[in-house]
């Protein structure tokens, strides 16, 4: 190994027994090689750890470093009790990288400030991706592609590209012509069968310009809102890396929040766009029940399914919108809505944040009654879970023991759903759909999007799954109503980003992505 510099009194065992620690993934010794106290720092490549129980939360849920061997350490003593060490690793299976980290020595003891790590280059982060293409399918191009000539024929039409240039991750839920759906669960993307054909929401993005760059991750079938995949594992939160993606569009999400994508294509039955929108900071629109085709998509609950899309801009969410969906049917009325029911549902943190973002919008405010929150939800929860039971079913009872531990509970209970049930919360449906639709009316019914920011990646299933319950109770509203909603980065809570939902009538949706727009102007700092 080649060293450069002088090693102090003390701090050459101390960094040979973090480096030693972090191969075993000791974290007793790595968090005794930290400073306590809220001002230590940890970098990478995903974001900035800031205090040591923060840092020490994330170690103990990522597992050890592969197998390396340090090839060269620089030691540069910056004060008498301050050394900066870079060391360079080269890793046993190939690649290599640097770990920069600022030692100092409180009361004899060398511990860890601050520390940077820089790791090998990975080809493809496997919880965001299944496939990934540079791009994967190219759109329509003056180039010849094959989906210019689909559109263009022989030549004789012009192509209108206002998406070019954009790269969009599908959610491995949409047939993509010559790739199979993955619907992430390895037994059944082993034996899905390969696509003939582009799902036509993939197609229109295509048409209008935009490249696949690659199919995301989802939480199996759907079936979930955490992001939490038991076979892949969590797609990072590109707003804040302790915390959980937010699913079931997760990979999408995540791929837009980290730039490596600019649209996310995904679907939305019981809040899987709004839910990873509000998590990671992204602008999502959740379309108009049945607005958009769902042919190619494998579905989940054919009663709320609805297409969507994650972007970082108001301005990109709109140009794809506009170029899915085609120009406004449906005005909204400048004034908002407020259900007092909603805010109770949020932490009151977020309600806080919320009523502060309200205010400042300058909009006249009305309140709204809306059938009890509780109802929605488990309307919701037992018609979705008739239909998903019907769905895959039979092919989860053939494959005893290849579901996630969460999914697989919630297969088992729809199983249990009788046709009596079922009936009676049909019969909700159609009334409480009717109610919700006639309260928003013309308006936007604006709510928290969710109770609070996404739980730690630390938080245990049970705390996982009670933010579930409560989520449910705020996203249920435009899936009983079968209305669109947008999901846009308004709020700030405990420094994690919060999204503010709009909700507005049968056929809005442009409206309603305008309307955030102009909210978001005029609320900016």
């Amino acid at each position: 190994m080649r060293l450069r510099g002088t090693w102090p009194d003390g701090l050459e065992p101390a960094f040979h027994a973090y480096e030693n620690a972090l191969v075993r993934d000791d974290t007793a010794v790595l968090d005794a090689l930290f400073e306590s106290g809220p001002d230590t720092l940890r970098a990478d490549g995903a974001g900035l750890l800031r205090g040591h129980d923060r840092i020490s939360a994330f170690r103990s849920t990522r597992g050890g470093v592969a197998r390396r061997e340090l090839v060269g350490v620089d030691v540069e003593r910056l004060a008498p009790d301050v050394v900066l060490v870079v060391g360079e690793s080269r890793f046993v299976d190939g690649g290599s990288g640097v770990q920069t980290q600022l030692w100092r020595r409180t009361d004899g003891t060398w511990r860890i400030r601050a520390a940077h790590v820089t790791s090998r280059a990975v080809a493809l982060d496997r919880s965001v991706w299944r496939v990934v293409g540079d791009p994967l399918v190219r759109g329509a191009d003056a180039g010849g592609s094959d989906v210019s000539a689909q559109v263009a024929g022989a030549g004789a039409v012009q192509i209108d590209r206002p998406l070019a240039g954009l790269r969009v991750a599908v959610k491995d839920l949409f047939a993509v012509r010559g790739q199979v759906i993955g619907a992430g669960n390895p037994a059944w993307e082993s034996t899905a069968p390969v696509q003939a054909v582009h799902a036509p929401a993939v197609s229109a993005l295509l048409h209008a310009g935009a490249d696949v760059i690659g199919i995301a991750r989802t939480d199996e079938f759907a079936y979930a809102l955490a992001g939490r995949n038991a076979h892949h594992g969590g797609p990072p939160n590109g707003a804040d890396p302790e915390r959980i993606s937010g699913g079931s569009t997760s990979g999408p999400a995540s791929a837009v929040a980290l730039g490596l994508a600019d649209v996310g294509l995904g679907t939305d039955t019981a809040g899987s766009i709004r839910v990873p929108a509000s998590y990671q900071g992204l602008w999502g629109l959740r379309t108009t029940h049945g607005l958009v085709s769902r042919d190619g998509v494998l579905p989940l609950a054919q009663s709320f399914d609805t297409v969507g899309w994650l972007t970082r801009r108001p301005d990109t969410l709109r140009a794809v919108a506009t170029g899915s969906l085609g120009p406004a049917v449906a005005a909204l009325e400048p004034s908002l809505l407020v259900c007092d029911a909603l805010l109770a549902a949020a932490d009151p943190a977020t309600r806080r944040a919320f009523e502060d973002w309200l205010a400042r919008t300058g909009r006249d405010v009305g309140p709204v009654e809306l059938p009890d929150l509780d109802d929605l939800a488990e309307t919701l929860r037992i018609v979705q879970g008739a239909e998903a039971h019907r769905n895959h079913g039979a092919w989860v009872a053939a494959h005893p023991g290849v579901l996630g531990a969460d999914v697989a509970e919630r297969f088992a209970a729809a199983a249990a759903i009788t046709a009596e049930h079922e009936a009676r919360a049909r019969d909700g449906l159609h009334r409480f759909r009717a109610a919700v639709r006639s309260a928003v009316g013309g308006h936007a019914l604006v709510l928290p999007t969710v109770p609070g920011p996404a739980p730690l990646r630390t938080a245990d299933r049970p705390a996982v799954l009670a933010t579930r319950r409560a989520t449910l109770r705020m996203t249920s509203v435009a899936g009983i109503g079968g209305l669109p909603a947008v999901s846009a980065p308004f709020l700030t809570v405990h420094r994690a980003p919060v999204g503010v939902s709009l909700v507005g009538s049968a056929g809005s949706d442009v409206a309603l992505v305008d309307l955030a727009a102009h909210l978001a102007a005029a609320t900016a700092p």
